[in-house]
């Protein structure tokens, strides 16, 4: 199944901040490091940097956020972060995110892609073996780099056409949203409450 990866501007703040609080107290630890509150989930989202980094996003079908990743660019070198809410994992989103944030960070030129976790987090260790991340664990943390090749015309075009397909399948999934609405709508007209 392929999973629609989108790319994210400053306006999706608000379902950024929406996803990130609908993680349970425990992802947010896993994520995060900490389990933030609802206040500093909201400075984390308002800090983002969107000029800087790069975020993408995959919906559901009712266009809520459901998966997450943060893609953080240093000198040649890229830190990334994951999250996916627990009803839609296992459904090929996080791999469908680390996916498209490798794939961007390669075609900017960065050399490395980095992600930090707590060695618990048993989602993130799989994805980076999946991918073929070098994982080093310290104490209670994790590591995991990988190295990324050049620009291809292959990857560049690749990146292109992945973008098309998330803003078709977007697309969809807003007129699906809108029809169900006015069906609603309708039925609420023609079968008022008793």
């Amino acid at each position: 199944m392929n999973v629609a990866v989108q790319y994210l501007n400053a306006g999706a703040r608000p379902a950024l901040h929406e996803h990130f609080l609908a993680l349970p107290p425990e992802d947010r630890r896993l994520r995060f490091g900490s389990s933030l509150s609802a206040e500093a989930m909201a400075a984390y989202v308002d800090g983002i940097d969107f000029d800087r980094d790069e975020l993408f996003g995959v919906h559901d079908d009712r266009l809520v956020l459901v998966g997450v990743a943060h893609l953080g660019f240093g000198a040649d070198v890229a830190e990334l972060g994951l999250s996916v809410v627990p009803t839609h994992r296992g459904r090929g989103s996080g791999s469908a995110l680390f996916a498209r944030a490798a794939e961007r960070a390669r075609n900017r030129r960065v050399a490395r892609l980095f992600m930090y976790c707590l060695r618990e987090n048993g989602a993130i260790m799989r994805i980076a073996k999946r991918f073929g991340m070098d994982i080093v664990t310290d104490a209670g943390d994790a590591g995991a780099h990988l190295e990324l090749a050049s620009p291809s015309a292959a990857s560049i075009t690749g990146e292109f056409v992945t973008d098309r397909f998330a803003l078709y399948d977007y697309a969809l999934k807003a007129h699906v949203a809108a029809w169900r609405g006015i069906n609603a709508a309708l039925e609420d007209a023609t079968h008022p409450a008793r």
